[in-house]
């Protein structure tokens, strides 16, 4: 079990290192990348240093940004000003939501859910096929509480709508029978069904895979100081210009961005946050999220407002922060402490901080 520490690191403390402000190392280009975009990253504020130790100008970064994954994307680079990087980048990540969107019809996860009746199996890319895998595998460690399957359930919920609407209750009953990952399998890159009405949702481990592809493209680049921003997913490359890890800001929840609970030390790592505050809406003094219950179709609640994870992987942090987020406090911190390259920092609804086992050390002293 983690330890817990109350309000002395909830609210009121820490130094804001979001928009509009970054860190301590707050300059030039990445300011005004910032004030434009940041009110987008959900959880997540991030800091860099912008000037090489030892090189005889200040450097300035690049940084290209888009709407994509249904989000903002932002890559920032700090050793190199070779902008075909970060076309290059981007378009890959363009490449991969081309392929894992269940909403782009062309692609291969909006393929499986609308197979033709009676199809059993299908072939897709190795890449989706990776994805799925590393899906189930997370659906199962936490016992079904994260489930790739939930697509019937989630497709109900429009929490982006301008004016988002409860499901009606008979419609998600009708629905929970066709929830569960037991129903599909993969085999190298074939995708196994049992039935016709299994269907899947990604968006719960599809940035963090994306995200490592993009580092993996930037080291081939020869990029050695980088940050791949994914909404609420945040993957650093190497340190920061001044030779230092870089500096994530954990967003306080329902709080402005410029507004932290803590600040992770992060190189070669990757932040990812899940909580109550990012996609949500409220109706007749319920807030209703996105992290949604696969057993009961409604959003959870079990006192957690938010789960932030440090992996060296993003799309074990990915997985993990909703499996973790899903299985609430107890057993959440449970299956992290249970596991070796992750690290996590769980908020309950009392404002409250709790870490797994070996967190604190990547925290900085407020």
């Amino acid at each position: 079990m983690g330890k817990c520490r109350g309000g002395a690191c909830s609210l009121g403390s820490g130094l804001p290192y979001g928009s509009p402000w970054v860190s301590g190392y707050e300059r030039k280009g990445v300011r005004r990348l910032v004030r434009k975009k940041m009110g987008a990253v959900l959880g997540l504020a991030l800091g860099a240093a912008f000037v090489f130790a030892g090189c005889g100008r200040p450097a300035e970064p690049v940084s290209r940004s888009g709407f994509l994954l249904n989000t903002f994307v932002t890559v920032t680079l700090y050793d190199t000003e070779d902008e075909n990087i970060l076309d290059g980048c981007m378009e890959l990540c363009r490449e991969y939501e081309g392929l894992l969107s269940r909403t782009i019809e062309t692609s291969e996860v909006y393929q499986i859910n609308h197979r033709p009746a009676g199809t059993r199996e299908m072939e897709v890319s190795g890449e989706t096929a990776e994805v799925i895998e590393k899906g189930l595998y997370y659906s199962q460690l936490s016992g079904g509480a994260f489930d790739i399957t939930v697509e019937p359930l989630s497709s109900l919920w429009d929490f982006t709508a301008q004016e988002p609407q409860v499901p009606d209750g008979e419609e998600i009953r009708e629905n929970l029978p066709k929830v569960g990952y037991e129903r599909i399998a993969v085999s190298e890159d074939r995708i196994l069904f049992s039935d016709d009405e299994t269907r899947i949702d990604l968006g719960a481990i599809a940035k963090g895979y994306i995200a490592d592809r993009m580092k993996d493209y930037l080291t081939e680049q020869g990029v050695e100081s980088a940050i791949i921003n994914l909404g609420g997913n945040v993957l650093c490359l190497g340190k920061n210009p001044n030779g230092q890890p870089f500096r994530i800001g954990l967003q306080r929840p329902y709080a402005g961005y410029s507004e932290t609970v803590g600040t992770v030390r992060v190189e070669n790592m990757s932040v990812v946050s899940s909580g109550v505050y990012e996609r949500h809406f409220e109706k007749d003094g319920v807030n209703y999220h996105h992290i949604l219950n696969p057993s009961t179709g409604y959003p959870y609640e079990n006192g957690l407002t938010a789960v932030s994870i440090l992996s060296t992987q993003s799309v074990d942090g990915d997985g993990l922060s909703t499996a973790c987020f899903s299985l609430g406090l107890e057993k959440g911190m449970e299956l992290l402490d249970s596991l070796d390259n992750a690290w996590g920092v769980f908020i309950t609804d009392d404002g409250q901080l709790h870490y797994s086992e070996g967190m604190e050390r990547w925290m900085m002293a407020e």
